[in-house]
C-alpha cells in the first residue's frame, strides 16, 4: 500500500499518533501538498462524513478522525503556504451570542477544515454583528451558525438582516444548525442553507463555492 493511502487509511480509522509521520513520509517520497491534501487528508475525511451520515460511524469516531486530520494538517499546512495551494472557501463559524454550547460547532469546523476549507472560528456567545464583520474583514464567503438554546435562535435572524442591511446577501452565504432549528426556521428567516449534521453542513459549503 502506497503511503497516501496509508495516510487515508490512518485518518480514516483515528490513528493520530501516525498521520503526522505518514504526511511527513508522504512528502519526502516525493509527493506535492497538494496530492497529500486531497488524496490523503481530504479523501478521508470525505469517507469519514459518508459513513457519519449512513450512521455507520458516530460522533467519538469523527472526533478521532478529526484529530488525525488535524496532526496531518500541522505538518502540511508549510507545504501548503510554499507550493500556493489554494483552500476551498473562506467558512466563519460561530456559536450565537448567549449560548455557550460548542461541541456540535466544533465537529462542523472540524468537518469543514477537513474538506480543506480555511476555518475563521469566532468560538461562542458571538452577535450578529461580529459574524459580519469576520466576514468582511477575512472575505469569507460563507458563515456558519449554531445555537442549542432556542432563546438564541433570533441572533440567526439579526446576522441575516444585517447582511442584507450591508448589501452583503448574496455575496456570503449564511447556514445554521444545532438541535432546536429546523428547516422551516431556516427558511423563515432568509438563511441559504440548513444541516442537519457536520457531513451535511460540508455538502451545503462545497455548493456554496462551488466546489
Amino acid at each position: 500500500m502506497d503511503t497516501l493511502s496509508q495516510l487515508k487509511d490512518a485518518v480514516l480509522n483515528g490513528e493520530y499518533t501516525k498521520a503526522g509521520p505518514l504526511t511527513e513520509e508522504a512528502l519526502k517520497g516525493g509527493a506535492d501538498a497538494g496530492s497529500v491534501l486531497n488524496d490523503g487528508l481530504i479523501a478521508a475525511m470525505d469517507k469519514v462524513g459518508e459513513l457519519f451520515k449512513a450512521g455507520e460511524i458516530y460522533v467519538p469516531e469523527v472526533l478521532l478522525a478529526a484529530k488525525a486530520m488535524h496532526a496531518g494538517m500541522d505538518v502540511l499546512k508549510p507545504e501548503l503556504v510554499k507550493d500556493g495551494v489554494e483552500s476551498r472557501g473562506k467558512v466563519v463559524v460561530g456559536t450565537v451570542r448567549g449560548d455557550l454550547h460548542d461541541i456540535g460547532k466544533n465537529l462542523v469546523a472540524m468537518m469543514l477544515e477537513g474538506a480543506g476549507f480555511e476555518i475563521i472560528d469566532l468560538g461562542n456567545d458571538v452577535p450578529a454583528e461580529e459574524f459580519v464583520e469576520a466576514a468582511e474583514k477575512n472575505g469569507a464567503q460563507v458563515i456558519g451558525m449554531s445555537a442549542l438554546l432556542t432563546t438564541t435562535m433570533h441572533v440567526m435572524k439579526e446576522t441575516v438582516d444585517l447582511l442584507k442591511q450591508k448589501k452583503l446577501d448574496g455575496k456570503v452565504k449564511t447556514m445554521i444548525g444545532g438541535a432546536p432549528v429546523t428547516l422551516s426556521f431556516a427558511d423563515e428567516i432568509g438563511v441559504d442553507g440548513y444541516g442537519d449534521d457536520a457531513a451535511t453542513a460540508v455538502d451545503i459549503a462545497k455548493k456554496f463555492t462551488g466546489n
